[in-house]
């Protein structure tokens, strides 16, 4: 009798790669392999976002073959493009593949290419029966002077409107009742075609088939006002913003090759709560970027400590390699970097807590979650304040009318 084969799969980074992973992982279930923790394959997605992202491969890689000394380690991801050569030289890796050709893993296992399924391209995770990630973008044009996405995932490219609301469709089906949007630069959605972002917002409207639509990661430049309007009027598209800041300096914006000033970025932070005062709005901010001296980094600290932001994601500028920022003059000593980090850090926990504060005693709809936790299960309300409650079953993917209070947030 033929043995079946089975296989494992680590994600490392963002949703983006989250959902990848998952729709390889459903079309390797579909041609008859299964999960397993002694597994014939390892797929490791691996991210290059940072230096510390990079050690986090090399190190799954070197765990996991000690641990399955019979096992393939494939990598695929954003790593493994940018450094094929030196991810093919480790101890236990069988096959490499990039971030643009990534689904040849497919292939690779089954040993014919013919079963590489391109629709995999722009798919969509199915692991958490709560919520799924639909990829809907890839590759960037932009060429942030700091940053390595744009070599790593190629040119900016996007799915079909069409497409896409057929894919809502087939989440839809599964009982998911949360579905975000995911790519690298979602804003660019359509870029070269006739469809924009906001069209594919607006049918994922009128087509209103899942209760809940997130937005991920928007460049504040591509955040329209139209797109702010049209959330502001939805009860389907939910009202949490995850904008990329980066910096409060527009010296170092300009650095950066950044494609906005913090002046438009203060304007669309501010329209949004104009619009709706309850919603959520993550910042990313990079300290120690080269040339940034300390006038710098005040002005751009209390840029951010005036806006009305939620809380931040704190980035500690890396050398990536290849990349213009990392041979510029006046690079930042890394005791300051992490001072500066620190205090970003600081500075997001007071946003968090005071929007936690803004949001007590007031109904907000929680979609509950399946996992459990000492007894508690959690949920996140329609503007992402994360809460616990007692577990109950007959909760778990539930929309539920919750009141919102000190005892039951929860901060982990």
């Amino acid at each position: 009798m033929k043995k079946e084969r089975t296989f494992a799969v680590y994600t490392l980074g963002c949703k983006l790669n989250f959902s990848e992973t998952s729709a390889i992982s459903r079309q390797l279930s579909e041609y008859g392999l299964s999960l397993s923790n002694t597994p014939d394959y390892i797929i490791i997605n691996s991210c290059a976002v940072t230096g510390t992202a990079e050690k986090k491969v090399r190190n799954l890689v070197s765990k996991l073959h000690k641990a399955h000394k019979d096992s393939e380690i494939i990598v695929i991801g954003c790593y493994s493009e940018l450094q094929s050569e030196l991810v093919k030289s480790w101890n236990g890796v069988s096959a490499v593949f990039g971030s643009i050709n990534k689904t040849k893993v497919i292939g690779y296992i089954l040993n014919s290419e013919n079963k590489c399924n391109s629709d995999l391209q722009f798919s969509y995770s199915s692991n958490d029966r709560t919520r799924s990630f639909l990829k809907i973008q890839d590759g960037c044009d932009y060429h942030c002077t700091y940053c390595t996405v744009a070599a790593a995932r190629g040119e900016s490219r996007s799915d079909t409107i069409a497409h896409v609301l057929q894919n809502i469709e087939q989440i839809a089906g599964t009982g998911v009742k949360e579905v975000n949007l995911t790519g690298v630069n979602i804003g660019d959605f359509g870029h070269g075609t006739a469809e924009t972002f906001y069209d594919l917002l607006h049918a994922i409207v009128q087509q209103n088939v899942v209760p809940r639509i997130r937005i991920s990661s928007i460049e504040p430049n591509l955040l329209t006002d139209a797109i702010i309007e049209l959330v502001a009027q939805s009860d389907v598209i939910m009202p949490h913003f995850h904008i990329p800041l980066q910096s409060g300096s527009n010296k170092i914006l300009a650095l950066m090759k950044r494609r906005y000033k913090r002046e438009l970025f203060g304007k669309k932070v501010n329209l949004i709560k104009e619009k709706m005062p309850e919603a959520c709005i993550a910042v990313d901010v990079i300290t120690g970027f080269p040339d940034e001296n300390a006038h710098d980094f005040e002005y751009s600290y209390q840029f951010i400590k005036e806006l009305p932001i939620s809380y931040l994601h704190v980035f500690t500028y890396s050398k990536r390699p290849d990349t213009p920022a990392a041979t510029m003059s006046n690079q930042v000593p890394e005791t300051v970097k992490r001072e500066r980090t620190d205090q970003l850090l600081a500075l997001s926990a007071r946003k968090k807590e005071q929007f936690y504060q803004q949001n007590f005693h007031k109904t907000a709809s929680v979609l509950m979650e399946h996992g459990k936790y000492q007894d508690c299960m959690f949920g996140f309300s329609h503007n992402y304040v994360k809460v616990k409650l007692p577990y109950n079953e007959t909760l778990r993917n539930c929309i539920i009318p919750l009141e919102i209070t000190p005892e039951n947030i929860s901060l982990i």
